[in-house]
């Protein structure tokens, strides 16, 4: 950074992974951070945060400088245009709201100002933002990280946090300062010196690889029920479902985005996840609390890129019609479907 002036950040779903990214910013110095929460909003403003961190140790009643509950509507409360914007809820857009409408209060669709970080998982999440908001520089977050939200406010992060932050390809705005600004908060993010955050240019090589993990143990750990450890020792099921689904990502990520992954990416991602660590991947997290799966992007994306390039997917077909019919069954127990005779 050229200056000494904190940077202005906004964190949008701050749960497993926003948590743990706005204690990394907060902590820097470099930063102010705000929260916009929903479920754990009433226990972060009254108690602060409760984090049991691998990398930051023991912490009791953190707060970011700013606690809401709501998207601040940067119009209508003469607030400036903040300089980040850090996306971090799920992406469910089979259910809405459109991220687009969820950001609209804080990012305007005639912004010039906030650069804007998706630091989500899957596929062509970009690719809206990039319509719609012509001068907005979209980056990339792909998180490594092991973390889990027990309880509302109370995180638990088993495993460091690792962060690749890139510029995505934008029709109206130079490389160059795209590229600064996935820099620049880089920079943001690594200066309380806890973290292994780094600058990756190459955004479509760091989501094909993350859809290898994503893609497939997600779904499978979900429908089953069984975590990404002990999947290894269900019989049958690394032959049967994890390497056929991982192998079909590898395929399709070089028919669609020409991106070679690793010749051994399957079963360095099968060993991801300490055996011993019965460590639950996102979506069976969120299907254990009841809450919606965000399939359509780790899952429906790159099956219909995939199809469209010609790759044979069947693995990915079945578990993608699986979860589907899951998130259906989601919207029928949250009343949002009225069956036939009800």
């Amino acid at each position: 950074m050229t200056d000494i002036q904190k940077r202005s950040v906004l964190v949008i779903g701050a749960g497993s992974v926003g948590a743990i990214a706005a204690l990394n910013l907060e902590v820097g110095g470099l930063a102010s951070v705000t929260v916009a929460l929903r479920s754990n909003y009433n226990v972060v403003k009254e108690q602060g945060y409760t984090i049991e961190s691998c990398d930051h140790g023991s912490l009791k009643g953190f707060r970011p400088s700013v606690v809401r509950n709501s998207i601040p509507d940067i119009v209508a409360e003469n607030h400036p245009p903040y300089d980040y914007i850090v996306l971090c809820t799920k992406s469910v857009p089979d259910v809405g709201p459109t991220l687009i409408d969820l950001v609209k209060p804080a990012l305007p669709k005639d912004n010039t100002h906030t650069t804007l970080v998706l630091l989500q998982n899957g596929l062509n999440i970009e690719k809206t933002f990039l319509a719609t908001h012509p001068d907005t520089v979209v980056l990339s977050g792909v998180s490594l990280i092991g973390s889990a939200e027990p309880s509302p406010g109370y995180i638990v992060q088993n495993e460091p946090d690792r962060l690749l932050i890139g510029a995505f390809p934008h029709p109206s705005i130079p490389s160059e300062k795209a590229s600064a600004k996935a820099q620049e908060f880089v920079t943001l993010y690594s200066a309380g010196g806890k973290t292994d955050c780094k600058h990756s240019p190459n955004v479509l090589h760091d989501r094909w690889r993350k859809l290898v993990y994503n893609a497939c143990l997600n779904p499978i750990c979900a429908i089953t029920g069984v975590d990404s450890g002990r999947i290894r020792l269900a019989d049958g099921a690394l032959d049967g479902l994890v390497r056929p689904a991982m192998e079909e990502i590898v395929a399709a990520a070089k028919a669609v985005a020409n991106v070679e992954l690793e010749e051994d990416v399957v079963e360095k991602v099968i060993n991801t996840d300490p055996l011993e660590s019965r460590a639950k991947p996102s979506m069976q997290q969120d299907l254990e609390k009841g809450n919606f799966i965000e399939f359509e992007n780790l899952l429906g994306e790159p099956l219909r890129e995939g199809k469209f390039a010609g790759v044979s997917m069947p693995t990915l077909e079945v578990l993608y019609q699986i979860a589907k019919a899951i998130q259906w069954r989601t919207q029928v127990a949250k009343g949002m479907i009225q069956l036939p005779g009800q």
